[in-house]
């Protein structure tokens, strides 16, 4: 396994998603809570801030578990199963280089 090639593929998708994550909301609840609109557009406005917090969350994880990754990496640990320390298959790794886990422990986990 080439670590080289998934810390670079971690480290540009740490780069996608602070460049990307960094813009500024365009609707803020801010500039929702006047009563400009009708209530479809407020509702709308709403559901745009809460669309855009949640896509924040998600990016917060994705780099959280990047950061996690890279540190595997350095301790020599990337590839490894967190759960049963067995090899994560190198096809998962290629979709997901930030997955803690294998195939196996992960499906695991959705079925409880």
């Amino acid at each position: 396994m080439d670590v080289e090639t998934y810390r670079n593929a971690l480290l540009n998708k740490r780069d996608e998603l602070l460049g990307t994550g960094g813009r500024p909301l365009q609707w803020t609840m801010e500039n929702n809570s006047g009563r400009q609109g009708d209530m479809a557009d407020q509702a709308s406005g709403t559901n745009e801030v809460h669309i855009h917090l949640k896509l924040k969350q998600t990016d917060a994880k994705i780099l959280q578990a990047i950061e996690e990754a890279l540190g595997r990496i350095d301790q020599g640990t990337f590839g490894v199963c967190r759960d049963c320390g067995g090899p994560i298959a190198e096809a998962r790794l290629n979709a997901i280089p930030w997955t803690r886990v294998c195939i196996t422990c992960k499906e695991k986990q959705k079925a409880q």
